[in-house]
């Protein structure tokens, strides 16, 4: 193991021997980024000036698209901003029906501009009249160039950071203007914390990456995170779990878990109020690369995320149903193969309103298990949990629930629509788990008992 003082050296040197030695380097623009965005404060702001007399505002985004959004909106409490990450044809007409398209102002995000959920939801809001917007991509991609085509303003991310670590640049922090936050203040916290990560002694990212570097290393991989104030916990799943879930390791964030258990380890999320989240994102940020240093992996890509998108792909070409997924299995049958130190996924291809009824169903299975259990919505933990399900450790066991999604909502320009989109998604992600040997089991929404 490196020692801290010369980890921290390096990783600021951006040595990529600390991690695998391949091309960490290019990836590491989020070190310097809080310095770069206090340059472009003006651009955060004329952004924000064109939205000052609207009702709404409507983030367009997947995973680190918009999983920082979604906690500086609950932080911040901002009702009217809506973070839209899903493909389920009932949240999108009921956001739609309660829209007055001429008062609402869109914020179109994907970081490699081909996306396929925040690309249907822009040609969906688009054909229906939409035309107040910001779009924000990395240069010359094809999300750029179709909104320069719709005359429209975009704003450029900085293409050596990969989207996990993209809280504290414009895919964050546009979002954060638009909500009326005080940007200047959010990077004050992060550049002290970035300054005190430049040294070894009292380094905060360092402290928390070194201890969840040597709880895994003892076998206590469950990050818990508890409390989990202003659901900083899906931030956290996406960085944790994609960052470090590869290789057939990995640690597995289980936020608002019981820290009870051998193979887990709790973490704190240190907000005293909701400005200090410019710090904490860092410091998590700086914790990660340090964390995968020790793993010996690279924290930096996500080699098993492209297989469920294969495999929707396929779906929608015609070569898989794409039509909502059949029962498999039982909740008990898979329970039952659970062992000491795994954990159970519950995925859900649900209407994201659902959520809160699916809580006492989440407790229930906890109380029938020793193990970890997480709960994640689909399509937004396939940008998040979904590469550590594949490619980290096989200590996951699957349950997957599929609801009966309501008509089908039209994507124009595509063959399908967006029902057809979320159960190939799920059909898709499920058959790259059972390809990969992990036990999964399927169940409808109607069926359980709530």
């Amino acid at each position: 193991m490196i020692e801290p003082g010369d980890l921290v050296e390096r990783i600021w040197e951006r040595d990529p021997t600390v991690w695998t030695g391949t091309d960490e380097a290019q990836w590491l623009g989020w070190l310097d980024e809080p310095l770069r965005m206090r340059q472009r404060l003006d651009e955060l702001g004329e952004v924000a000036e064109t939205a000052t007399d609207v009702d709404d505002v409507v983030l367009l985004g997947m995973g680190g698209s918009s999983l920082a959004p979604e906690v500086l909106r609950r932080a911040f409490e901002r009702d009217r901003f809506h973070v839209l990450d899903t493909t389920h044809p009932k949240a999108i007409r009921r956001l739609a029906d309660s829209l007055d398209l001429d008062r609402t102002f869109f914020v179109v995000s994907s970081k490699s501009g081909g996306t396929l959920e925040t690309r249907s939801q822009f040609d969906f809001f688009w054909e229906r009249g939409a035309r107040r917007a910001v779009v924000i991509t990395d240069p010359g991609s094809p999300l750029e160039q179709l909104g320069q085509a719709r005359g429209l303003r975009v704003v450029a991310g900085e293409p050596t950071i990969g989207g996990r670590y993209s809280a504290l640049s414009p895919f964050g922090l546009v979002p954060a203007a638009l909500m009326g936050i005080d940007v200047s203040r959010l990077l004050d916290q992060a550049e002290e914390t970035l300054e005190a990560c430049r040294v070894a002694e009292g380094n905060p990212g360092l402290a928390l990456g070194l201890a969840l570097g040597a709880a895994w290393q003892e076998g206590r991989d469950k990050v818990v995170i508890r409390p989990n104030p202003h659901g900083f916990g899906l931030w956290v799943e996406q960085l944790l779990a994609e960052s470090t879930g590869k290789e057939g390791r990995g640690l597995v964030p289980a936020p608002d878990e019981s820290p009870e258990g051998p193979d887990r380890q709790a973490r704190e999320v240190e907000l005293d109020e909701p400005y200090d989240l410019g710090s904490e994102f860092f410091r998590w940020e700086f914790a990660t690369a340090v964390a995968g240093a020790i793993l010996e992996i690279d924290p930096f890509d996500q080699p098993n995320v492209q297989e469920a998108k294969d495999r929707t792909s396929q779906i929608l070409s015609g070569q898989g149903r794409g039509t909502v997924p059949g029962p498999e299995g039982t909740v008990e049958g898979l329970l039952e193969q659970t062992e000491p130190g795994d954990y159970v996924a519950i995925q859900s291809f649900v209407d994201p309103a659902e959520e809160e009824r699916l809580r006492p169903f989440v407790e229930g299975i906890r109380a029938q298990t020793d193990c970890v259990v997480t709960f994640g919505l689909g399509p937004r933990y396939l940008h998040s949990t979904g590469q550590l399900h594949k490619g980290g450790a096989p200590i996951g066991c699957f349950l997957q629930i599929v609801d009966d999604t309501g008509p089908e909502l039209p994507i124009p320009g595509q063959k399908f629509g967006f029902a057809r989109l979320i159960n190939a998604q799920a059909e898709g992600d499920y058959a790259a788990l059972k390809e990969r040997g992990r036990p999964v089991a399927r169940i409808r929404m109607e069926d359980i008992q709530l």
